[in-house]
C-alpha cells in the first residue's frame, strides 16, 4: 500500500520536497493556513548558494527557471560607516556564486512546478495527535483533518509539528530588525539609492545597523538592526516607534537614516529568535522537519537556502528507500543535524561580525578575507 505524505507548510522548504517528491514519481499534499498564493507579500531578494539552494532547484529540475529570474546587479555589495563613507565594495561582474532573486517569484516557480491540488490552501492547523501506529492526525481550524503516514514540519519557527519530536522554543536572540521599503528610489530617493547601490548595502556601527537592498523596480528594501531588549520599543503607534528606532542613528549620514525615516509602508518589527544550535530529537516513526522548523537560526542568508536543501535531500532518501520510509527518515536526519548545528554557529558569528564591537571593520575583513 502506498504511503500517504503529508507536508504543513508552503514555504521554500516544503514546496521544494513536494517538487522532488513529484520528480521521483512520489505524491505529496501540503497544507498551507493562508488562502492563497497571494494572500501576503513574500519578502525580499535572497541570494542561493551554490553548495545549497542550487543543488536542490537542480534536484528539482528547475534550475533554468531560476536563472531566469536572477537580479542582474543583485550581487553587488558595499560596506559603509555611519557618515556614509565606502569601507568595502565588491561589484556584480555575473561571475559570482550567489545570484540574487526576489523570494516571491522563487516561491512561484516551485507552485507552478507542482500537479494541481498539491497545496491545500486554507489549513491552518490546530491540534496534530499520535495515535501509536506511527501515523498521524492533524485537525484544521476549517473543521477538516488528515491522517498520514508521514508527516513533515516545514511550518517555520513557531512549529505546529515540533513538539511531536521536541520541547526545545525558539529564545529571543537579543536584537530587532525593523523593515521599511522605499519605492521609486532613483527619482524619489537619490541620495538614498546612491548609498545603497547596486546590490546589498551595510552601514554598521556597534550594536546597530543599517543593511539595505535594491530590489527590481526601484526599490530599496531595509532592515534596520538593533542589540536591545524586546519590550524596549512601543510599537502601539507604528509612527512613534519609527521615530523611537531613528534616534538610535541621529548623527548618522541623512541618506542612511532617510532609509528609515522616509520608509513608505508601515514598518515591521522582527524580533529575531532561534533554537539551540544542536537541536536534534530522536528517531520517531512517521514524523520529521525541516527549514526553520527543524533549526530556526539568526538570519545569516542561508535559512532559505537550507530549508530548500532540507526539502530535496528528505525526498531523495524516501526516494532511495522505497518501502522503508524509517530508513529514509534516519538517513536524512543523520545528515540533518551536523549540518544545521554547524550553520547555526557560523550564524551566530556573522551576526557579531556585523554588531559586534569591531563594527564596521569586522565586516570589510571578513568580506576581505572571503573574497581571498
Amino acid at each position: 500500500m502506498k504511503s500517504s505524505i503529508a507536508i504543513i507548510g508552503a514555504g521554500l522548504g516544503g514546496l521544494m520536497l513536494a517538487r522532488v517528491l513529484h520528480v521521483h514519481g512520489i505524491a505529496s499534499t501540503i497544507y498551507e493556513a493562508e488562502a492563497s498564493a497571494n494572500a501576503r507579500a513574500q519578502g525580499g531578494m535572497l541570494d542561493i548558494h551554490e553548495n545549497n539552494g542550487q543543488l536542490a532547484l537542480k534536484s528539482a529540475g528547475l534550475f533554468d527557471r531560476f536563472r531566469e529570474i536572477i537580479h542582474p546587479g543583485g550581487q553587488a555589495t558595499r560596506v559603509l560607516d555611519r557618515h556614509g563613507r565606502v569601507l568595502y565594495e565588491q561589484c556584480d561582474d555575473g561571475t559570482g556564486g550567489r545570484p540574487e532573486v526576489p523570494r516571491g517569484a522563487l516561491r512561484r516557480i516551485l507552485l507552478e512546478s507542482l500537479p494541481a491540488g498539491t497545496v491545500q490552501w486554507g489549513h491552518k492547523v490546530i491540534a496534530v495527535a499520535a495515535p501509536g501506529d506511527g501515523r498521524h492526525v492533524v485537525t484544521f481550524a476549517n473543521g477538516a483533518s488528515v491522517t498520514t503516514d508521514l508527516l513533515v514540519g516545514a511550518d517555520g519557527a513557531w512549529s505546529k509539528v515540533r513538539p511531536l519530536l521536541s520541547g526545545a522554543k525558539p529564545a529571543y536572540v537579543g536584537t530587532v530588525f525593523v523593515e521599511t521599503y522605499l519605492f521609486d528610489c532613483d527619482t524619489r530617493h537619490k541620495t538614498s539609492a546612491q548609498a545603497v547601490g547596486e546590490g546589498a548595502m551595510f552601514a554598521l556601527a556597534p550594536g546597530k545597523g543599517i543593511v539595505a537592498h535594491r530590489e527590481p523596480g526601484g526599490v530599496l528594501h531595509t532592515y534596520v538592526q538593533l542589540r536591545q531588549a524586546i519590550d524596549s520599543i512601543d510599537q502601539s503607534d507604528p509612527a512613534a516607534a519609527l521615530a523611537t528606532v531613528a534616534q538610535a542613528f541621529d548623527d548618522w549620514a541623512p541618506a542612511l537614516t532617510a532609509l528609515i525615516t522616509d520608509g513608505q509602508t508601515a514598518p515591521v518589527f522582527r524580533p529575531i529568535h532561534a533554537l539551540p544550535d544542536e537541536h536534534k530529537w530522536p528517531r520517531t516513526p512517521g514524523v520529521t522537519l525541516l527549514g526553520d522548523a527543524a533549526h530556526l537560526m539568526i538570519p545569516s542568508g542561508e535559512g532559505a537556502n537550507l530549508a530548500m536543501f532540507d526539502g530535496a535531500e528528505l525526498a531523495s532518501a524516501i526516494a532511495g528507500s522505497p518501502g522503508d520510509m524509517e530508513a529514509a527518515l534516519l538517513a536524512y536526519e543523520t545528515a540533518l543535524f551536523p549540518r544545521s548545528s554547524c550553520e547555526a554557529a557560523a550564524a551566530k558569528k556573522v551576526l557579531d561580525v556585523c554588531l559586534g564591537g569591531g563594527a564596521p571593520q569586522s565586516l570589510v575583513d571578513f568580506f576581505e578575507t572571503w573574497q581571498a
